[in-house]
């Protein structure tokens, strides 16, 4: 029950947004959108959570059947109780929110034939002279299919959230056309990096990207959607600034072909991992070409899914045109 304590601490002397509670005939109400996967967190372990926090609050906590989509409805006597509980399950939802597993992510695609092509001869280049390096083969490499660069990612936990997170999108595409004038980006994937500080031991090299006319535009395109997701409250800010990298090689790829790894926090511990020794490809392939290509659209992109040209299903995409 150490959450609940700790809510508690922080909640005690803030003010509490009550624009959302309305009077009835039996005293106050307010009613919160929740994801059905959360409800759990709210009711707690054979109820205890949800039986201490109406106590605590006086309040009475209504949460739909689980898997039933709806809201958490909050009642009391007195307004104060009311927002009291208000706060207290939403500091606990939020708390919750960031321990789920991310489900879409804003992309850049990159599986243009040019880059594909290039993306394969380095795969093949690769395995014909480092393959003997420990841990270096096939499986660690990325799907030619599914090359991206990944700007963010966020935990959507049901359909109005998708619906909301492709909608903000939307509304991007103006300060997005705004920056690229309305035309395409000119890209060029040239050269490799890798994460960590050891190249002897890496789980993930990338391709480096960069705008042929040497602009930031592609930077800024990246920062200010996370910066208008991340004031939505759909994705949590990790970065002062978005590190635009093209996964070529993943440990993660090793046990799931289908991973993703989000590039920071969160990402599996390195007993999950078998690192590979990069040094030789590092030295072979640092200034490797992959191609040119011209950037269009950013996606919306459902992790774990495939759409007909094998790059993931989109739930949302606006174009820079």
């Amino acid at each position: 029950m150490a959450i609940l304590d700790y809510i508690s601490d922080q909640c005690m002397d803030e003010p509490c947004d009550t624009s959302n509670i309305e009077q009835t005939d039996q005293g106050f109400r307010c009613a919160i959108e929740v994801p059905s996967v959360l409800y759990k967190y709210i009711i707690g372990k054979k109820g205890e959570t949800r039986r201490r926090l109406e106590a605590e609050t006086k309040t009475t906590i209504i949460i739909p059947k689980q898997g039933v989509e709806g809201q958490i409805v909050i009642t009391g006597s007195h307004k104060a109780a009311v927002a009291s509980a208000v706060t207290r399950v939403e500091v606990l939802i939020e708390s919750f929110r960031r321990k789920q597993p991310f489900s879409h992510f804003l992309s850049f695609a990159l599986n243009h034939p040019p880059i594909q092509e290039g993306f394969k001869r380095f795969k093949e280049e690769v395995l014909d002279h480092c393959s003997q390096d420990m841990r270096v083969d096939a499986s660690i490499f990325q799907n030619q299919a599914k090359l991206h660069l990944t700007i963010g990612t966020l935990a959507l936990l049901n359909e109005q959230e998708v619906m909301r997170a492709s909608e903000l999108l939307t509304q991007c595409q103006g300060f997005i056309r705004d920056i690229t004038e309305g035309k395409p980006l000119a890209l060029e994937v040239k050269g490799i990096e890798y994460m960590n500080d050891d190249p002897s031991m890496v789980d993930v090299l990338y391709a480096k990207v960069c705008v042929q006319d040497g602009s930031d535009k592609l930077q800024q395109i990246a920062d200010r959607l996370v910066e208008c997701f991340v004031a939505a409250g759909l994705m949590v800010k990790e970065w002062d600034r978005v590190k635009l990298h093209a996964t070529v090689m993943n440990t993660l790829f090793r046990k799931d072909p289908s991973a993703e790894d989000k590039g920071g926090a969160g990402r599996p511990s390195v007993k999950d991992r078998e690192a590979f020794d990069a040094r030789n490809i590092l030295e072979r392939f640092k200034e490797f070409y992959f191609g040119k290509c011209q950037l269009d659209s950013v996606q919306l992109s459902q992790r774990f899914s495939s759409d007909c040209t094998g790059y993931y299903s989109s739930a949302g995409r606006v174009t820079f045109i």
